[in-house]
Parts: structure tokens; sequence; C-alpha cells
């Protein structure tokens, strides 16, 4: 079945505007109630959300909707989305929504639906929810006797914070270690700097003030210069970088240089499988993640298996395969021994413990491959499908021709934004820039 309002990771777009107004995101709450009031059990929903502006709107306007279905609702405030996935388990809920557009500016927001098992929901129950949003009854409001009641949980940041510190090796400390954290102004403002601090390590926040306008502004995973130089400048151990929701995690070494989601993985992976803590017998990854990872994690004698661009799908192969690590390149890191979604401060933590028993700089573990000449290029279309021009299939065949053998090429559209996205790999960095320039050319012609 074809969602239309589903993306590669829930609904996003500009908020106040179609999909992500008011009115649309209430009758989303309508219709995902409906599908996940089931039995006769009291059922709970639970929200949180960033530090955007429009959360303002959109969490009440989620809240009217279960609420109207007859579910309790649950608020938990700013918290990252992997609090949301965690805390929908604990508390024993039916449905948990993140409301976040990541590492989108501030006047983007989204929703992100968790089942009660605290994983993200398959394609096939967003298209459930969709064709009740599409049908002329797709719900059926509770009774006034039976309506939902909604309460604040006080508690919640402290519930995560100790789920979160859980996950370090028991009896070991960060104690020693000086570390900048850029949370991104966004929804792990105040829970990453407190974990760091009471595991011990001396912490240089940054991005630690939210107004509803600036988080993801010149900061975070995204933006992590100044992340950069305040690790040179404080003479930091490493610095951190959170996205908006703190799913998605960049690390700096002592000399500033950058550590992407393909080195973090590698490094983890190597750490676990020399442990025999390792499962499955490699890592889950995507098709956007370096050749160089490939070729590094099957030397080691492990595989590496690739799935469409989304850490939902990364977490549905690494169920299916058993394994415990998956990510993408971009910095969201799964650890399923821990969480069942990415988590940046969780990924972090397991870093820093590899960091701390190896006794060396950051710079001397982080690097732990070469990686192969890889360009990425993002090509902005107001309207229309760039990608089923001629002019642009021919472009994109005659590449494929051209890196067989020597390398790779992604084409794909955003699955978040009005993008389409031009990656190529391969050992010959003129001929993968080359066909990148090419391909570019051509989709710009098709969008124009």
């Amino acid at each position: 079945m074809n969602r239309r309002l589903f993306g590669t990771d829930g609904i996003r777009g500009t908020a106040n505007r179609e999909p992500i107004s008011a009115e649309t995101v209430l009758r989303v709450a309508l219709a995902a109630g409906a599908e996940f009031t089931r039995g006769g059990h009291r059922h709970r929903v639970v929200i949180g959300k960033d530090t955007r502006l429009s959360g303002y709107m959109l969490e009440p306007a989620l809240t009217a909707g279960f609420v109207a279905m007859g579910m309790d609702v649950v608020l938990l405030g700013p918290l990252p989305t992997p609090a949301i996935a965690m805390l929908t388990r604990s508390l024993k809920a039916d449905l948990g929504v993140m409301i976040s557009a990541s590492h989108n500016p501030f006047q983007d927001n989204g929703i992100k639906l968790f089942g009660p098992d605290g994983y993200k929901l398959s394609d096939a129950v967003e298209a459930a929810i969709e064709a009740r949003l599409e049908a002329a009854a797709g719900w059926t409001v509770a009774a006034p006797a039976e309506l939902g009641r909604a309460m604040r949980l006080d508690d919640a940041r402290g519930r995560y914070i100790e789920f979160v510190k859980s996950s370090f090796p028991k009896g070991r400390s960060l104690a020693g270690l000086k570390i900048v954290v850029d949370c991104a102004n966004g929804a792990a403002y105040r829970v990453a700097p407190t974990v760091l601090w009471e595991l011990g390590a001396e912490v240089i926040p940054l991005a630690v003030d939210p107004d509803g306008l600036n988080i993801n502004r010149d900061c975070g995973a995204v933006h992590p210069a100044s992340m950069q130089s305040q690790v040179v400048a404080h003479g930091a151990d490493l610095g951190l970088a959170l996205d908006g929701d703190a799913d998605r995690l960049i690390i700096a070494d002592e000399t500033g240089s950058l550590l992407g989601g393909d080195q973090l993985m590698a490094l983890v992976a190597r750490s676990w499988a020399q442990e025999g803590r390792l499962a499955g017998g490699g890592i889950i990854t995507t098709v956007m993640s370096n050749l160089g990872l490939e070729r590094y994690v099957t030397g080691l004698g492990l595989s590496l298996t690739r799935t469409p661009v989304g850490d939902r799908y990364v977490v549905e192969k690494m169920r299916e395969s058993g394994c415990n690590i998956g990510g993408e390149q971009s910095g969201h890191i799964i650890l399923r021994d821990f969480a069942t979604t990415g988590d940046g401060l969780l990924a972090a933590l397991q870093v820093l413990a590899v960091l701390k028993e190896s006794d060396r700089p950051m710079s001397a573990l982080g690097r732990q491959f070469e990686p192969v000449p890889q360009k990425l290029e993002n090509v902005r279309f107001a309207s229309g499908k760039p990608l089923e021009s001629e002019q642009v299939k021919g472009a994109i065949a005659e590449a494929e021709q051209r890196l067989n053998g020597s390398g790779r090429l992604v084409v794909r559209a955003s699955g978040t934004e009005p993008l389409i996205r031009i990656m190529a790999e391969g050992d010959d960095e003129k001929l993968v820039n080359q066909v990148v320039k090419e391909i570019v050319g051509a989709v710009k012609k098709a969008a124009a």
C-alpha cells in the first residue's frame, strides 16, 4: 500500500503548513489512536518533543486527538527521540510519539511514531494509518464518559538519564576526561551534559540555550565546526555533537578532526567482536556507508549488510539477522543490546568506554579504516520527479558503467526534504567527482 504522508522517518514538513498543520496532526492522532486501540485495557500514549517553537502547537493537537479516541496521554516534554522509544516500553504504552524534525532547521517539524515494543512503525502499519485518514469513517471517537486524560511525567528526564548511564560498564567512570558536548540547542540540552558529568567527566557544554528558533542553527551534528574549535581551544580529549533530537552522533578527536558514523561503528564493532559481544556475525548499515567500512569489516572476518537509507530499515534488518550493531554514516548508531532506535548519547558512551579501556588518545582510535574517496551532492527541486527524466536515467546508467568494478553509485530522492541526493565513491577520486558533477547537471536541468 502506498504512503503519502509518511517518509523514511515519520511525517515531516514546514510547521503550520500541510502536512504539519494542527488540523492534519490532530487527524493523524485520531487515525493512529484508532489503529492502536486494541483490547479492553486502558490505552496510553506517550508524547515527547524537541525544542522547536512549533512543538507548542503540535503537542496539544496530538493530545486532543488521542484523548478524543479514549487514550490517556503522558506528556514527557523535551527529550531525545530514543528516550521516547524507551519510555514507550517502560510505561507499557500502546504508542509513542516524538515531535521533531531531527536535524532540520527550526521552521520544520514532524512526528515519529513508535509501537508498544519501542520500535518505529513498519511501512505496513504507517500505510494502515494513512488508509484510515483517507477513509470516510476511519475512526469512531470515544463516548463522553470514556475520553482519555492527559498528565505530565515529572521524572521522565531522570528515568532516561539513569537508563543511559546503566549502559556504561559497571565500576568504570569518565574521570580524567574533558569532553565538549554540543547539544544543538535541541532535545538533549539538559540530559547529555548531566549524564557525562554524573559519570565523572569534566564537561564543556555548547548549544544548551534553546529559544525555540535556534535548534541546529550553526551547531550540532550537522554543523560541528564550533564543537571542533572548542575541543582545540579547551584542550579537550574529544567533542561530541548531537542533532536536534539526539539520535545522531558525530565525534571530534583531540585535534578537532571529525569522526562520522562509519568510523564509530567500526570502532565499537571491533571492540565488541574482540570481547565476544558482537551478535549476528557482522553489522548492518545503509547504501550510503563508505566502501572502506565494508572492506574493513570483511577484513575482520565479519559481514556487512546494506539496507535502504533510514535507521528504521537498519533496525528491521538487525532484528531479522540477530545483529546488535548497525547504523548510518550520518551518525545514527543503533546498539540493540540497549536500545530500539538510534541513540547519540548511548553510542557516545560505548565509544568512551573503548577510549577509557585503551588509554590512547581519540586520534589513535578513531580512524579505524581509510575511507574510499566519496562525493555527495544534494540538488533541491521545487516540483516534479527529476529521477523519471530520460536524461537523468541516461546519466545514471553511464556513470554506473564507468564505475563498474571500482566503485558504487547511489542516487535517490530524500524521504524528508525535496532533495535529490547523488553519492558516488570509488578508488579513482577524479572519476568519482566527474560522474557526480554530470548527474548533478542532468538533475538540475530536469528540475528546472
